[in-house]
């Protein structure tokens, strides 16, 4: 690439470093990039085919362009889970692949995927709202999934983070987490599954993941058998795990 389209793709990584510019996903029209970044627009859309090729954003022509990976055309049979997945299937099938996750990130985290994660740590308990602590937990455990390097197993998780952000499944994760009333437990589990994934230890990186969410489902049994006193005792429907 000429060197204006070198010079374009690295103002173009720095914005996108600031994800807070672009509530809706959305970036700037070519023409808006071209001007704030004083090259031409030809320049700018070769760095965007490099982003694209890259992952980091998708083109719709019409639409414009979008941070992150093109949807995928099983979205919408992903929706059709929702209405027939409770919480308990969600977090059986998370406990049987992120602490996989876990194992393979110790094996191929590098040092920049360490620091985003502790950010991302910190980001969780700057604030007490429900909505602030589900958006930046979600983000750090994908972050996981993604430094795992496997492509397959990061669809699966995709798959099962989505099911998460239905506002039935979020109303009843808000209730257990507040069991935790100073969210030091919670802290110091996602504090020791990235310790251990610095580490470079597989083994304990993956039982420090199985035990946060071991925990966590131990909360959403409690909460819901408060909710609903007269239910069948729920720690039956766990033996499996």
């Amino acid at each position: 690439m000429p060197e204006n389209s070198h010079y374009a793709l690295e103002r173009l990584r720095e914005l996108l470093r600031v994800t807070t510019l672009f509530t809706d996903g959305k970036l700037p029209t070519e023409r808006a990039l071209s001007e704030r970044f004083g090259v031409g627009r030809r320049e700018i859309r070769r760095a965007l085919e490099v982003l694209e090729a890259e992952g980091l954003i998708w083109r719709k022509q019409g639409a414009g362009t979008f941070l992150g990976q093109k949807p995928d055309n099983w979205s919408d049979q992903v929706a059709s889970l929702v209405p027939g997945t409770n919480f308990m299937e969600i977090m059986e099938v998370r406990l049987r692949i992120e602490p996989q996750l876990a194992q393979l990130a110790a094996m191929r985290a590098k040092d920049s995927d360490l620091e985003r994660m502790r950010g991302l740590r910190d980001k969780i308990y700057e604030r007490t709202d429900a909505d602030w602590r589900e958006l930046w937990d979600g983000a750090l455990h994908r972050l996981i999934a993604q430094t795992a390097g496997n492509q397959l197993f990061l669809s699966l998780f995709d798959i099962i983070n989505r099911i998460r952000q239905d506002p039935a499944w979020q109303s009843v994760r808000d209730k257990a987490r507040k069991l935790d009333k100073k969210l030091s437990e919670s802290r110091d589990q996602h504090t020791e599954i990235i310790e251990a994934i610095a580490s470079r230890d597989p083994a304990r990186a993956g039982e420090a993941m199985r035990d946060h969410l071991l925990t966590l489902q131990e909360r959403l049994i409690r909460q819901t058998s408060m909710d609903i006193p007269d239910r069948q005792d729920p720690t039956k429907e766990t033996k499996t795990i």
